[in-house]
Formats: C-alpha cells, structure tokens, sequence
C-alpha cells in the first residue's frame, strides 16, 4: 500500500466552500467508481479555512500517471473535473494549470 498526500486551495469565499462540501457529501457515484477502478483503496479530504489536503491510501495497481489517463478518457469525470474547477485555485507560486499538487512527506514515526 502507498499512501500519496496532496493540498490545493479553494477559493476564500464562505459560500464556496459551503457548496463544495456539500457536493462531497454527495459525490456522484461514477466518480467513486472511477476512484476505486484506479487503485485507490481509500481516499479523504480534509479541510482548513480554506486549504484542502487530501490523502489517497493505495494499491500496487496505482500510479500517478494511470490516473491521470483514465480521468482524462472518463467524459463523467471531466464533467466533476469542470464543477470542482469553479470553486479551486491553485496554491500560492504555482503553475495556474494545477491543481492538486503532490506533497513530500518529511516527517514519520
């Protein structure tokens, strides 16, 4: 199992963020297939303020890339792709094309 970490903003406006929780509450069961079809065994978002960290528990099946190519060819995964996109920014100093940026792990016990 590998666990993959990633972070990225929502935009700071209390009505936002309210939407997109509330479409996490509901997630369209056609993204939650594509997620586990991908090799995701568990997936979580956390949120604070109004940065969003979001943790991928994973199986040997998963790579970055797999992902990435499947989500691409998924038309339903596009279309939640396009939702969430009004509601994220991208972190301070990064490319405005990306989104969810990878974390480095430098801490464990």
């Amino acid at each position: 199992m590998k666990r993959y970490c990633f972070a990225l903003d929502l935009k700071n406006e209390p009505h936002l963020i309210e939407s997109y929780k509330l479409y996490h509450k509901n997630v369209w069961p056609e993204i939650l297939e594509s997620i586990k079809e991908s090799g995701v065994e568990s997936a979580e978002i956390y949120l604070v303020q109004n940065r969003l960290f979001m943790i991928l528990d994973t199986n040997e099946s998963f790579t970055l890339e797999r992902k990435a190519e499947m989500d691409s060819k998924n038309e339903i995964v596009q279309k939640w792709e396009n939702l969430m996109r009004q509601y994220q920014q991208p972190l301070p100093k990064v490319n405005t094309n990306q989104k969810w940026m990878l974390m480095d792990c430098i801490f464990k016990i």
